[in-house]
């Protein structure tokens, strides 16, 4: 996230959490004109059962309370200068990843990843999240070769990053001959 990303989130997480929902992470798009403020919502995750015993996830109405809430909030706190939109959301299928905590969660999934700064002659990469070591996230990445490699990010050095689909476990695609099996990934410290 953006410094003024994680500015406005630190601004609005208590009038969210008010909601009974909890702000995931913010994304502050600036553009000529008019720049876009997306909020991610996500239902925590001790109330991830609602009283019905049924799972509970963010619903329309949850995203439309949000909305009014933090708009009358920005209008007070005022932490945008000039026009913007503001858009508020579930996390989705894809969802986005803006702390360690969220990537520590997320262990064992795929996630596509924008670096800051190139590391291993790559700013793109999709892995798999194996761990996280201390300020650091380490995935599972294709290296040279086609091997399976860790690569260690920093987290400062992640500009953003998304959870990729498995489209084959939620049943929407067939695997692919010969994928079926985990693999084992080396370091890739000394390699190129």
């Amino acid at each position: 996230m953006t410094d003024k990303a994680v500015e406005i989130a630190n601004l609005l997480a208590p009038t969210v959490a008010s909601l009974g929902v909890e702000l995931l992470g913010a994304e502050y798009l600036p553009a000529p004109g008019s720049a876009v403020l997306r909020l991610y919502i996500d239902v925590p995750s001790d109330a991830a059962i609602g009283p019905d015993g049924e799972p509970r996830s963010v619903t329309i109405d949850d995203c439309e309370a949000v909305s009014r809430e933090v708009s009358a909030q920005l209008d007070v706190e005022d932490p945008i200068s000039g026009q913007y939109t503001l858009e508020v959301s579930s996390p989705g299928i894809d969802r986005p990843l803006f702390t360690l905590d969220h990537y520590a969660r997320f262990v064992g999934e795929s996630a596509k990843v924008a670096l800051k700064l190139p590391q291993d002659g790559r700013r793109r990469l999709q892995g798999r999240i194996l761990r996280v070591e201390g300020d650091s996230v380490v995935f599972e990445v294709e290296g040279v070769g086609g091997a399976l490699v860790e690569l260690v990010a920093a987290f400062g050095n992640i500009d953003k990053a998304r959870l990729v689909p498995d489209w084959v476990a939620l049943g929407f695609s067939k695997p692919k001959p010969g994928k079926d099996k985990p693999s084992k990934a080396v370091p890739s410290k000394g390699k190129k």
